[in-house]
């Protein structure tokens, strides 16, 4: 089993999936979307692996860190989870934004994610209440204040013209702060510099 690698990258593979050397020897890992995109060709990198083996297959998910792969791994024991959903799912938020959703009990939140649908949405909230870490958010954050300003900020992105893949990678970037006018200002300044670059 790989635990880890640490190589240089040498290509990258849509979708989500780049090819890196170890020795001499070129390993193929599939990534969330924000590393995909870090991980340029040239750059040496230390990826933490999910070494995944079935009797057809073994594919390795690389992660830039531990409590991305922990969480990865959660995912993986959650029913009707596979790795290409929870791919999915750490493509459209970081460990720390998933708790904040699944403590807040955020469904739409959660079916912004590609593949997952309100049963889904619903069946993952359950499960993942009892095994994510929800302690995350500091004891002052109210879980509804940071609920309302996430819905908030999609429904205005939305009303701005902003498309479903635009405002779901940007959610993920954002930082849950207490009042929708924050998160906007931030998600409106991160929009305006992907589109400038």
């Amino acid at each position: 089993m790989i635990g880890s690698l640490r190589g240089t990258v040498l290509e990258r593979f849509t979708p989500n999936t780049i090819l890196l050397e170890v020795a001499g020897v070129g390993y193929l890992c599939n990534v969330t979307s924000s590393t995909f995109g870090e991980l340029e060709p040239t750059v040496v990198a230390f990826l933490h692996i999910h070494h995944h083996i079935r009797e057809d297959n073994q594919t390795l998910f690389g992660f830039t860190s531990r409590i991305e792969r922990d969480t990865f791994d959660i995912l993986l024991a959650t029913h009707g989870i596979g790795p290409s959903m929870a791919m999915a799912i750490l493509s459209t938020y970081s460990p720390t934004a998933l708790v904040t959703v699944v403590a807040s009990g955020d469904l739409a939140a959660l079916t912004i994610v590609p593949g997952v649908g309100k049963k889904t949405a619903e069946r993952l909230m359950v499960e993942l209440k009892s095994r994510l870490h929800l302690d995350g958010l500091s004891s002052g954050e109210s879980i509804d204040s940071v609920q309302s300003s996430a819905a908030d900020v999609r429904d205005a992105l939305t009303a701005l013209g902003y498309g479903t893949d635009e405002i779901r990678d940007t959610m993920r970037l954002l930082v849950s702060a207490s009042d929708s006018e924050t998160m906007l200002r931030d998600a409106l300044a991160l929009l305006g510099a992907r589109r400038a670059g």
